[in-house]
């Protein structure tokens, strides 16, 4: 994991359990090296780079402020909660560093927009840490979403997606998603923030008409969102609604379901795959029921996508390809992940309005 040449070199800021992740995707991403990491104290950073194993060429810091002022580090990946996105990925911008920022990207719309105003006027790249995105799959079932497609779907309906896991008692006792000063959206930003991503994907990232709540919501003692319900409702070009649940409370699930005229595509995996080395989904066209309604006529398609990289290295190796164009080509930054990132924050921004009103329809 030491540097390679001609690399994007990365600094982490935090030794949060996702950053673990991302740094093993850092030395696998071809174009891209870690050269530091930092916590806020030494001894936590030491520990964080010994458990990884580290080489030694990597930089270790007992403040954010060291690897912000580190000359060789290109970017920076960003895994602090979220009441300190607003703090550290401004100072990283100003500072001419690109951001690679944990999910969610901040607590409201307000927050991001100084984010990403900074980044904009430092010429740096901006990008979310939105992994699935990047996974070939992902790339290869937005072909039946198109219209001139002869394998097109048709005009989408209806979507359905979830991302629920059972958290342990101490998680919910403990973890920074349950603590209002540290991640106060709980399930909606950290959950919440893949299935609007989808429905926003699946529909061209146009905006939906209006996000409504639903009257589900279970909160912990301190305010922080457990579970919640919505709903996105399209009208135009044609109607479409989607329907997302994400919650700290059920089994696993990661379920993809979207609906057209002409066909549906389903996933049961739509985060994280179930494979590092490939993932698939399940591709249905012209189904009907058979005479007596006893059975279908057709039964899905398994499609399988390979890849030689996890999405998070992929993930990785694009940024780092944009931050090479800046640095190296004096290309400005790409504005697509930026404005990804926004219209999923307006979303959740709508959804969390829509339940402190009392589940009142808000349009966008």
């Amino acid at each position: 994991m030491g540097e390679k040449s001609e690399t994007v070199r990365f600094g982490i800021l935090g030794c949060a359990e996702i950053a673990r992740k991302v740094a093993r995707a850092i030395g696998l991403a071809p174009n891209a090296s870690l050269c530091a990491v930092a916590s806020r104290s030494k001894e936590k950073a030491e520990k964080f780079a010994a458990e990884n194993g580290f080489p030694a060429s990597v930089r270790v810091y007992g403040s954010y402020d060291e690897v912000l002022d580190d000359p060789s580090v290109d970017a920076v990946y960003v895994p602090l909660p979220t009441t300190l996105h607003v703090r550290w990925a401004v100072m990283a911008a100003s500072k001419k560093k690109h951001v690679l920022l944990e999910k969610p990207v901040a607590l409201d719309v307000v927050h991001l927009d100084q984010i990403l105003q900074v980044a904009q006027s430092n010429g740096v790249q901006f990008m979310d840490g939105t992994m699935w995105l990047h996974h070939p799959r992902t790339a290869h079932i937005h072909r039946f979403f198109s219209a001139t497609s002869t394998n097109s779907i048709g005009p989408i309906h209806f979507i359905h997606s979830t991302a629920t896991m059972p958290a342990s008692p101490e998680f919910l006792e403990n973890n920074i998603r349950v603590k209002p000063e540290l991640d106060g959206l709980g399930a909606l930003g950290d959950l919440a923030w893949h299935c609007i991503g989808a429905s926003l994907w699946a529909k061209g990232y146009q905006l939906p008409t209006t996000v409504t709540a639903l009257p589900d919501a279970t909160r912990n003692d301190a305010g922080v969102i457990l579970s919640i319900t919505a709903s996105l409702l399209w009208d135009q070009p044609n109607q479409t609604l989607a329907t997302i649940h994400c919650s700290f409370l059920s089994h696993i699930s990661m379920d993809l379901a979207i609906c057209g005229r002409d066909g549906s595509v389903h996933l049961r995996d739509f985060v994280i795959p179930y494979q590092e080395t490939s993932a698939s989904f399940d591709l249905t066209f012209g189904a009907k029921f058979v005479d007596l309604h006893i059975g279908w006529n057709v039964r899905p398609e398994e499609v399988h996508v390979a890849n030689q990289l996890p999405q998070e290295a992929l993930m990785v190796q694009e940024f780092s390809r944009l931050v090479a164009n800046i640095r190296d080509c004096g290309l400005r930054p790409l504005n697509k992940w930026p404005e990804i990132s926004r219209k999923t924050q307006l979303v959740v921004d709508a959804v969390k309005k829509s339940l402190e009103l009392g589940c009142k329809p808000i349009c966008l």
